[in-house]
């Protein structure tokens, strides 16, 4: 029962927290994150990351991203193709650089420095999808390109870590040609049972005299993709991004969002958030300070540069980069699993796991003020340009009408 008080807790203090955070002028998500670093070990230490938090956040952190697929305008994605490809290149580039260049400064391993340069190459879009829907900017070009761009680099920092793991981890007998197959296959075939299955078996469920059945079958394809995403070597991330890619095609698309939200954002995703906060602990951490604030301060200006020069090369203007440069930075949840097969696998030793998680949380504390400054700024812009515009329109006009 100390779970499910917890919860409760949970629950509670995010909501508080969340309204906290909007009265100050910040995103919900801010204040939900430091909720699990105060109720942590970090501070209060009521709250441990026990079995039963796990499994709750993994639910909340698919269904965040099932709900990003849904709302995620297919169109928008084909047609802003070259942005989203230069946006995810760069940010493998510089900050795979920048960790394993800063790993050779701090004297780590080699093994350590590579494994340090791919985990800086992590975007955890889930906490950015959060920030961008408390925006209403989930569906805008900007949104869409932040999308793409993460699940690429999803994509890669996963067959990273796999070649890392088979040089140097514990388990060398991988072979990465069957990785490379594995994948290749896993979206051949998300993308033949999303065209030609999804649609089929949501016309006949929704024909069952049951309650509910369109949401159940969501639910149930949602979590199939993500166990053969697993399955293939890939993140459950990507596997719930594309469930909700392949049911957004359908008629059923609006129902399954109005019914899946209620069940994800009241229970499931704030505990996401708050095991977030839960991996922070202070203890012994007075010899890694500048390791840490100098990888955070990498891994924060290498995501922002990249995601800027990528869109700007892209031809989309300053403010539209910056906001998708900031999109890129947080590592979140993604962070956190890549930082605990590194440790497994012995990519990194464990004097640096804690303040690796350390660099991780503070990347996704920093994204969602940065990205909410950004868009308030660029709507503050707007209203200003609006006004000179109107201004020149009827004054300056009048003016030489009369001269």
């Amino acid at each position: 029962m100390t779970f499910i008080l917890s919860l409760a807790l949970i629950l509670l203090l995010t909501k508080f927290s969340g309204h906290l955070s909007v009265r100050l002028g910040q995103p919900a998500v801010l204040g939900k994150l430091i909720v699990g670093i105060l109720l942590g070990p970090a501070a209060l230490d009521w709250i441990r990351n026990d079995q039963f938090i796990y499994y709750f956040s993994e639910i909340g952190v698919l269904l965040l991203m099932f709900i990003a697929g849904l709302e995620t305008n297919l169109h928008q994605l084909k047609s802003n193709w070259k942005p989203i490809l230069m946006v995810a290149i760069l940010g493998i580039l510089f900050p795979f650089i920048g960790g394993v260049g800063l790993g050779e400064l701090f004297n780590l391993d080699r093994t350590s420095s590579l494994f340090m340069g791919v985990l800086l190459c992590v975007t955890s879009v889930s906490i950015t999808v959060q920030v961008l829907k408390d925006l209403n900017k989930l569906n805008s070009k900007e949104g869409n390109i932040i999308l793409g761009a993460a699940v690429i680099d999803a994509i890669i920092v996963v067959v990273l870590l796999a070649i890392l793991i088979s040089l140097f981890g514990t388990d060398k007998d991988i072979s990465l040609t069957d990785l490379i197959v594995k994948k290749i296959m896993f979206f051949i075939v998300i993308i033949l049972v999303g065209w030609f299955i999804v649609p089929k078996i949501l016309n006949v469920m929704m024909k069952l005299k049951v309650s509910e059945p369109l949401l159940s079958t969501g639910l149930a394809i949602c979590f199939s993709y993500v166990y053969f995403a697993n399955l293939m070597g890939m993140s459950g991330i990507i596997g719930a991004f594309a469930a909700g890619l392949a049911i957004s095609q359908t008629n059923h698309k609006d129902i399954i969002v109005s019914k899946v939200e209620p069940v994800a954002y009241s229970i499931f995703v704030p505990v996401f958030f708050v095991s977030i906060g839960l991996n922070i602990s202070f203890k012994n951490m007075d010899n890694h300070l500048i390791f840490i604030a100098t990888f955070s301060l990498v891994a924060i200006l290498t995501k922002l540069i990249s995601g800027v020069w990528g869109s700007r090369l892209s031809g989309l203007p300053t403010k539209s980069s910056l906001l998708i440069g900031s999109g890129m930075i947080s590592k979140g949840g993604v962070g956190l699993v890549i930082a605990s097969a590194g440790l497994q696998n012995s990519l990194l030793t464990p004097d640096y796991f804690t303040p690796t998680i350390i660099i991780v949380v503070i990347t996704t504390l920093i994204s969602p003020p940065l990205t909410k400054y950004i868009i308030q700024f660029e709507s503050k812009m707007n209203r200003k340009n609006s006004v000179l515009k109107i201004y020149k329109n009827n004054v300056l006009g009048k003016e030489k009408k009369a001269k």
